[in-house]
């Protein structure tokens, strides 16, 4: 690959799906032929991209790829920390070139409590883009995003890659976001849905997974950054918390909740779909169907 633009980022699509099941390194055969199966019904569903979540590897990105046709695959994020440079280029270079131009690499400096090597991590990120750009044959800025949250790592985005993709980010966020990037950048937030029209029990859900990530401190320093206070963060995150972070109800409410975050100058939204009973690791096919008909066209 070189670091010419492939046109990738303007097929992202408006909407996409986000999923931290799509690692067919962590599961058996079977599991890996149910991701198949999943991967297959998105291609068809009519959403723009899928995002490999949770930390994948360079060949849980090549899996996917591999499996899909049409639909644009990005990782969501692959940690610098874990891989090389070097590593994740020689893997991107091994994908199929047709399937390659599908592929976007997202880059992400994780966070500190979950690396024991964290250190300097706007510096890191830097010297990785550089290594990806000397790397023969190369990832350039057209193949890849990054995860930012603060102005600086926006900046970095904006100047090196196609753009941005921010996780556990509310609509004032992305408002900001858009400014810092600029006009021309690609902006491409997450947005966690449960589908469920109980509301406590949807806030319980939503509770469930929040609360892992209010102990990151990147996460909990942003969302002060937005006005919540550290009272916003006890017992897995208040009622206003969760309502800006997450879309919880029916599938109107969803497409309500991505307009918003259209409107507020993303590009494109990438809805995680978090379950009761799966936790959200599990592969939701019936909740991708049930959106994908509230979008329509709109996808």
């Amino acid at each position: 690959m070189t670091s010419e633009t492939t046109g990738t980022g303007s097929t992202f699509g408006r909407v996409g799906i986000w999923s931290s099941a799509l690692h067919a390194s962590r599961v058996d055969d079977a599991g890996g032929k149910a991701i198949a199966v999943a991967l297959a019904e998105l291609d068809e569903l009519g959403y723009g991209t899928v995002w490999i979540g949770g930390s994948p590897t360079p060949g849980d990105a090549a899996a996917v790829v591999t499996a899909t046709r049409s639909i644009t695959v990005a990782t969501g994020i692959l940690s610098i920390w874990n891989h090389t440079a070097e590593e994740v280029a020689a893997a991107v270079s091994a994908i199929d070139p047709d399937a390659r131009r599908r592929f976007v690499l997202g880059l992400g400096v994780s966070h500190g409590p979950m690396v024991p090597q964290y250190a300097k991590p706007y510096s890191a990120m830097v010297d990785y883009l550089d290594a990806l750009d000397a790397a023969e044959p190369s990832v350039g800025s057209g193949h890849r995003v990054l995860a930012a949250l603060g102005p600086k790592m926006l900046k970095l985005a904006a100047d090196r890659s196609l753009g941005a993709h921010p996780y556990l980010v509310t609509t004032e966020h992305t408002a900001e976001a858009r400014a810092a990037l600029g006009p021309d950048a690609l902006l491409a937030p997450e947005l966690t849905v449960v589908l469920d029209t109980d509301l406590d029990r949807a806030r319980t859900t939503a509770r469930t997974m929040l609360g892992m990530y209010l102990q990151l401190p990147n996460y909990t320093a942003n969302l002060l950054r937005l006005g919540f206070t550290e009272g916003d963060f006890e017992g897995g995150g208040s009622a206003r918390l969760l309502d800006a972070l997450f879309a919880l109800g029916d599938a109107e409410v969803v497409t309500r909740r991505t307009r918003e975050y259209l409107d507020a100058g993303a590009d494109h939204v990438a809805l995680q779909v978090l379950t009761a009973d799966e936790g959200g690791a599990g592969l939701p096919r019936a909740e991708w169907r049930e959106l994908a008909e509230a979008f329509g066209s709109e996808l």
